[in-house]
This record gives structure tokens, sequence and C-alpha cells, in this order.
């Protein structure tokens, strides 16, 4: 008795055809995006879409993993990666291996030709239907699929997987020309520059104004520019501490004197109030 094959109705094929556009979309935003952000959310974008396709095809242990390990784990794990590390937009475009180019192009042909050449040697077998194929499970399925069908090619797959770290890994090292400072090193060149010794003055004025965009001031009364935050002083939200200052002071300014003699005479008319009760 044959099975009988399942037909594919109209949402599934609308699904199908829409995620295989976004999915598209996603892998060429891959390939030509400059930016290593851009890139790694068209990389997801594919393999949500890819994920959403196992889903709608009947698949659904393959689109949950794609969706939540592929997407959810490594994607985010790039991002952060960029994120943390940043990349440098002035990478040089010499090559340092002459010839690769041309090798990887001619790799490139070969094995595009090769993938050519198999699948149009392929037998295509009758569709049996999902029912059939998936008959002991999905996870069962999967798994003898890949351990005992397919082996080779896993195998094949987690070597390349392991060359692609190893070759990242050396990609990403660089030779240090300097040895690493030691906290010895530092404290020894912090001695000899002479500056900030204690540290950096805590911005604001004691007792009188403690805001961050207010420079502290020095043992000589002078404003200490490098107390203040740099975020401030780029937006120019630094105010002057001479309108703080006491009043009669020589860096005092008329409003801080007015407001020096506004408070004396308050407490002048509080101590007659107070002379007047008794």
């Amino acid at each position: 008795m044959t099975p009988a094959v399942d037909s594919i109705n109209g949402m599934e094929l609308v699904l199908f055809w829409v995620m295989a556009v976004v999915a598209v979309t996603g892998g060429l935003g891959l390939l030509f995006a400059r930016k290593a952000v851009h890139a790694a959310m068209a990389m997801a974008m594919t393999m949500v879409s890819l994920g959403i396709i196992y889903v709608g095809q009947g698949a659904e242990f393959v689109g949950i993993i794609q969706v939540f390990v592929y997407s959810g784990a490594v994607m985010m794990l790039f991002l952060f990666v960029v994120m943390l590390v940043g990349v440098d937009a002035s990478d040089t475009m010499v090559d340092t291996l002459r010839g690769q180019r041309f090798w990887s192009f001619l790799i490139g042909a070969l094995f595009a030709a090769a993938a050519v050449y198999g699948l149009t040697r392929v037998n295509w077998p009758d569709a049996v239907g999902l029912q059939a194929v998936q008959a002991e499970g999905t996870v069962t399925a999967l798994a003898r699929e890949i351990f005992e069908r397919q082996v080779l090619g896993f195998e094949a797959l987690g070597a390349l997987l392991v060359i692609a770290v190893m070759g990242a890994m050396v990609l990403a090292h660089r030779e240090r020309l300097t040895p690493t400072p030691t906290q010895a090193d530092v404290a020894d060149a912090r001695l000899r520059s002479g500056r900030w010794l204690a540290g950096k003055p805590n911005p604001g004025i004691y007792a009188r104004h403690n805001a961050a965009d207010t420079p502290a001031l020095g043992p000589d009364g002078e404003p200490v520019e490098v107390s203040v935050p740099r975020v401030l002083v780029a937006r120019g939200q630094v105010q002057s501490p001479s309108a703080f200052a006491l009043p009669g002071s020589p860096g005092a300014t008329d409003t801080s004197a007015k407001r020096g003699s506004d408070s004396h005479d308050t407490t002048e008319v509080g101590t007659d109030a107070e002379e007047g009760k008794r």
C-alpha cells in the first residue's frame, strides 16, 4: 500500500515564498553590509526565516533549535563581541599573502562546479509525505538521518567548523610589540609625571555647591577643569565656580554677593524678631 502524498495548501505555500524572500534578502544583506552589526542582524533575520520555514514544513524541532540556538545564542554572542571589542573600520585592503585572491576565486569556482555537477546527477525519489518519513518521531528521525545516513557529511562539517575556529583565532591574534605594563610600572610612571598623585579632585565646591557641573577648586583657589566629566564639557553644561564663591572673596561675582547680602539681611531680620519676642 502506497502512503498518500501530503499536499501543500495555499497558506503553507504563501508562508514558504514570503519567508524565502526574507531569507534571501537577509543573505544579500549579510554579503553586502558594510558594518559588522548590520551583517549580524541580516544573518539573524535569515536564521529566523529558516526556522519559520522549518516549522511550516512540519519540522518543529529543527525550527525551534534554529531560532533558539542560532538566532538567540550564536548571533547574540556575535553582537556582544562586536559591541564590546569593536570593529576597526580602517582595515587595510593590501593582501598579506600573495595570490590568495586568485586561489580563493579558483577554489570557489571549483566548489561551485562540483556542486552543480552533483545536483545534476541526483535522482530525486518520489515524495512519500511527512507522516511516513517521521513515523518514529521528528527527533528520532533527525538523529537517525545524521548519525547513520549522513555521518560522513556530519563529521566533515564538524572538522570544517573546528578549522574555522582555529582560523579565527589566528586572524584575531595580535603580536605585542612592547611588554605588558605591570601595576608597579603604572605607579612609577604616575610618580614620575608628578600630576594627580592622590587622584583627581571630585567636582563641586565644598559646602557651597557639590554638583558635577561645577569644577573643583584647588589649594590655590583656582578651578580644576579636569574634575568635570567630559560629557558635560562637550554639552557646554559647565558652570563657573565664581558664582558660588563666598561674598567678599576675590573670585565672587555680583550675583553671589547679592545672594550673600540677602541671606545676611534675612539673618538679621530673624535675629531682631527673636529679640522682640523675648
